[in-house]
């Protein structure tokens, strides 16, 4: 039963969906805690996130488009945060805000998974927040042959640039072994959900195809990658890691893999 002692998690997001929302309030309820977590919206990042400390929020999920916005009005940035210039998650203890971005964590983690090669060749859309994540877990990871390109020729330069990799104006005459979409192509109930984030041909050639776009699961991108027998990471695998992430920074508890994969397919599953 929720009452007075009952913790209150929440997300933040231009297009606010029910995947965090299941997933956690299923862990909550499988191992009886006392938390509730709901998803938001907002017009006006500043008190949004001056909410989460004034109301006591114990946890805060950013999403796009926030995830650099919100940044002055956090106390801490932790390392992974910081160093990426991006935030996807806010830890309120006693009203101080500490922001971390565990989507760097996911990726991180996919790229061990699926044993991609430093060696591979790499082209990636986008330039914002989560794509700084992407990018700075490809860099560590010891990925040299990587070019950026976005729409924002201004952002895409500078993320290539602080990562010592390429920008790049179009795709004309590219191929990579690894392309990864960034951005909003593909992602249900935009103008472009039912676009390809690459050209078909430069699909045929690649190894790996790997979109971060959550909703739906199976992206053009991705569902173009399948049929062609491609090696596919979607971004529901990052959605689920960065999560169970959260969810550890929020509680302080880490559930095991059998439920974490049961609150991953009940997120899903709408």
């Amino acid at each position: 039963m929720i009452n007075k002692e009952t913790k209150l998690c929440m997300s933040l997001a231009a297009r606010p969906s029910n995947r965090g929302t299941r997933f956690h309030n299923y862990l909550y309820e499988k191992l009886n805690l006392d938390f509730i977590y709901k998803a938001f919206t907002t017009t006006d990042i500043e008190h949004a996130i001056k909410g989460v400390r004034a109301l006591g929020i114990r946890g805060c999920a950013i999403s796009m488009p926030f995830k650099e916005s919100c940044i002055p009005f956090i106390d801490e940035l932790s390392e992974s945060a910081k160093s990426i210039e991006s935030v996807n998650t806010i830890v309120n203890n006693d009203g101080y805000l500490k922001a971390y971005n565990t989507d760097y964590i996911a990726i991180e983690k996919l790229i061990q998974k699926y044993q991609l090669s430093p060696q591979s060749t790499v082209i990636l859309r986008g330039s914002g927040g989560m794509a700084k994540a992407v990018v700075a877990a490809f860099k560590n990871a010891g990925f040299k042959q990587v070019k950026i390109l976005a729409r924002n020729t201004i952002t895409g330069k500078y993320l290539a640039d602080l990562y010592g990799y390429e920008h790049i104006e179009n795709l004309h005459a590219e191929q990579a072994d690894i392309l990864i979409n960034v951005t909003p192509i593909g992602m249900a109930g935009g103008k472009e959900a039912s676009d390809l984030a690459f050209p078909e041909a430069m699909i045929e050639q690649a190894k790996t195809i790997f979109d971060v776009v959550a909703m739906p699961e199976l992206t053009p991108f991705i569902q173009l990658a399948k049929a062609k027998g491609k090696q596919t990471i979607s971004g529901a695998e990052v959605a689920v890691l960065q999560a169970l992430e959260q969810f550890e920074l929020y509680t302080g508890i880490r559930p095991s893999e059998q439920l974490v994969a049961e609150a991953g397919a009940f997120s899903r599953a709408e």
